[in-house]
């Protein structure tokens, strides 16, 4: 069962949350951090890309750009831009988008449960990137940003968060500039922090990483160096814990990840339709956007034309958990054999574009000339990835797109 403990929480007073909140650290590069930050001295972008503190050039994984987000860390406390809680809790953060709402319980999950699979993953990761995330929580002492799991639903929590939220007012209620609403409230009454604990102990067999799987693994590293170093470890040491908000299952919406191509691999576009016929029943859909309308059922977007690409039966598994999964019919049946991109990570002839930009975004790319041909892909369900990963197999690169990011800054674990 998964072990979720609640934590002294270093936050923002509520008139700096606004301006403390960003978006996680991944999605942009550093001139777009730099931009976002701008007059804002109260970003928590300053502490996670610390190179716009930096001279232009700067190396953004040099020794001087960790040590300025930890200077920046430190100096957020001593200003009270960060206050830590006197006592450990959970906390509710929610999100809405397009009048959904989605509610997550804020708690610290195990490093332990991570090594023994009860966390469960769906990417790889990469080297460069758990090393880069283990150096800022190495030299922080912080979780500084959390991680995005999920769980299959539990009737008790959910009644907990909504009594909890429904009598209480929000310690944080925003819009962000993208339009998203961010909604946070203190579980400050001890004996629900402990029946929460008790929940997830006894009713949450396993959790599953949503999205952040490279914070997680630096967590997990962070962890087990700290245990590892300390002769009198017992396992309750906050460094055994790192921050996550853990969404139930069924409140969360996987967005589609789409592909765009640069070329058409030394083909024709009447050749690449001729190509595909092999594998999918195609019907020309004109100039109007066309959004794929179920599973294995995809968009292509050539020359000014939408198409409806429907796979065959045959051309998929529908008892392999991966097999079946649309990314793989279109690398098996359209990118390798017919575009030459045999590996989605190396691959710079194709790029990835997530479902929050709209099929117009699509249209743009191709229209403008900087790629030859998009797809657009039914989006892949919770039930899958949760299958996938129950499997203990591994999603192909590029596949889930979750919205609203997280906003970081809202809250913050320290491992000390």
């Amino acid at each position: 069962m998964a072990k979720v403990k609640p934590f002294k929480g270093l936050r923002p007073p509520k008139e700096f949350a606004q301006e403390v909140a960003s978006l996680p650290y991944d999605v942009m590069n550093s001139e777009e951090a730099a931009q976002m930050a701008d007059g804002k001295e109260k970003s928590l972008l300053h502490i996670t890309r610390a190179e716009i503190d930096m001279p232009a050039g700067t190396d953004i994984h040099s020794d001087d750009v960790y040590e300025k987000a930890n200077s920046n860390f430190l100096m957020f406390q001593q200003k009270g831009w960060l206050v830590e809680e006197e006592e450990a809790r959970f906390y509710i953060y929610a999100q809405t988008m397009d009048g959904r709402t989605q509610y997550g319980i804020v708690g610290g999950a195990s490093t332990e449960d991570y090594f023994n699979g009860i966390i469960k993953k769906h990417e790889l990761t990469r080297p460069d990137k758990e090393q880069d995330r283990t150096r800022i929580i190495r030299i922080t002492n912080a979780n500084v940003e959390p991680v995005f799991f999920s769980y299959r639903a539990v009737p008790e929590i959910d009644e907990i968060v909504e009594n909890w939220t429904k009598n209480h007012e929000a310690d944080y209620d925003f819009t962000a500039e993208d339009g998203f609403g961010h909604h946070f409230w203190t579980i400050t009454d001890g004996g629900i922090n402990k029946k929460i604990e008790e929940l997830f102990d006894t009713k949450v067999p396993a959790t599953y990483v949503a999205d952040g799987h490279h914070r997680t693994a630096a967590a997990a590293i962070i962890g087990n160096e700290r245990s590892s170093a300390n002769p009198n470890h017992t396992g309750d040491e906050e460094y055994n814990y790192f921050m996550a908000v853990h969404f139930p299952d069924n409140q969360l919406k996987i967005i589609d990840y789409n592909r765009v191509i640069k070329d058409l691999n030394g083909h024709k576009a009447a050749d690449v339709i001729g190509m595909l016929l092999d594998s999918f029943e195609i019907e020309e859909m004109g100039t109007e956007e066309y959004r794929p309308n179920k599973l294995h059922n995809f968009a292509m977007y050539l020359e000014g034309v939408w198409y409806s690409l429907t796979a065959k039966e045959g051309t998929y598994d529908d008892k392999d958990p991966i097999g079946v999964l649309d990314v793989t019919i279109l690398s098996n049946k359209v990118l390798d054999p017919i575009f030459g991109i045999k590996d989605l990570r190396t691959d710079k002839r194709i790029d990835f574009v997530g479902g929050i930009r709209g099929l117009g975004e699509l249209k743009k790319r191709v229209d403008s000339g900087a790629m030859e041909v998009a797809f657009a892909l039914y989006p892949v369900s919770m039930e899958q990835l949760l299958n996938i990963a129950d499997t203990g197999n591994i999603m192909p690169p590029k596949t889930t797109w979750f919205e609203p990011k997280l906003r970081s800054g809202l809250v913050i674990k320290t491992i000390n």
